[in-house]
């Protein structure tokens, strides 16, 4: 029970990073990105391939650097495309990153995957004993991922992000670069994937293209809308709710008996949908809805503006 537990944490903390993530980009600024897959992918195999030459943390960093440089590379080619236009070229990138990770055996071992991914701090582990020092570094990285995005959000960075959200049109003619900063967001949002696909990778130790379905979209999507578009806070809260229910309805099988495997995992994600229009109805804003701006914080904003 105690490793189930210690799995469902990590599981929540990978979920609460990736939707960190997608928050900035989608939550913040407005910008779709249904290839949030694929910049786990690519943290997580970036990781799994220099952390045995290089430690972990070069490794890691390494990986956020790539992802964030092949996140504005994206953001450059297509963010001045209209919103559908923008998800339909984050859907071909996801899917080119699940290609070249199954089918570039000299790089990625194929359908193989990797295995012996060290672990953060994997001697004080082993003398601690079980997981209990992966929980905490994980507990940690989220927390500091966390304190970040947050101070970002609250920073003239992140309200000019709300304003080109609401309306890209009347920031621009306020002088914003919209461009640039559109493409700044894209980018460190892609970088915090790849933190996640790294987290990920170094909990398992193993991992292969099966791993990286576009459900992992789907989850931090559905982890976004739960907690509150814009809302940090609400994101952590939707991404242990969203998990929670996940997991929780695995034990559906002790209850239902009439369903076979393949039915229940059906049911499973249909309970989750239907929880989260329930939720949409009953408070479109999420469990925690967006900060209001505060009226010092625009009168500080002018000021810069002058």
């Amino acid at each position: 029970m105690i490793a189930y537990l210690v799995t469902i944490a990590i599981l929540v903390c990978v979920a609460a990073l990736v939707g960190l993530a997608l928050n900035l980009q989608w939550g913040l600024a407005g910008l779709v990105n249904f290839g949030v897959v694929g910049f786990v992918a690519i943290g997580a195999y970036a990781t799994a391939l220099l952390a045995p030459y290089v430690g972990w943390l070069p490794a890691m960093l390494v990986a956020a650097a790539l992802s964030a440089i092949l996140s504005a590379g994206l953001a450059l080619l297509s963010i001045r495309l209209e919103e559908n236009y923008l998800a339909i070229v984050t859907i071909g990138f996801g899917e080119v990153v699940r290609l070249v990770i199954l089918n570039e055996d000299w790089l990625t071992h194929g359908a193989l995957g990797i295995a012996d991914i060290p672990r953060p701090f994997a001697t004080l582990g082993q003398a601690v004993g079980g997981d209990t020092v992966f929980i905490v570094f994980a507990l940690a990285l989220v927390a500091l991922v966390f304190c970040l995005l947050e101070a970002m959000a609250r920073s003239p960075f992140g309200r000019v992000l709300r304003a080109i959200r609401d309306d890209a049109t009347v920031t621009a003619a306020l002088g914003k670069n919209v461009f640039a900063l559109r493409v700044r967001a894209f980018a460190v949002g892609g970088a915090v994937m790849a933190i996640a696909g790294a987290l990920h990778a170094f909990y398992l130790t193993y991992i292969d293209p099966g791993q990286f379905t576009p459900i992992v979209t789907a989850y931090a999507f559905m982890a976004v809308i739960a907690g509150g578009r814009g809302s940090n806070v609400g994101l952590l809260i939707g991404a242990c709710s969203i998990m929670a229910l996940l997991e929780g309805t695995r034990f559906l099988k002790d209850f239902v008996t009439v369903i076979d495997g393949v039915q229940l995992s059906a049911l499973r994600l249909g309970l989750i949908g239907a929880g989260i229009v329930l939720l949409l109805i009953l408070r479109p804003q999420g469990i925690a809805s967006e900060p209001k701006r505060r009226a010092a914080d625009l009168l500080h904003d002018m000021g810069e503006d002058r």
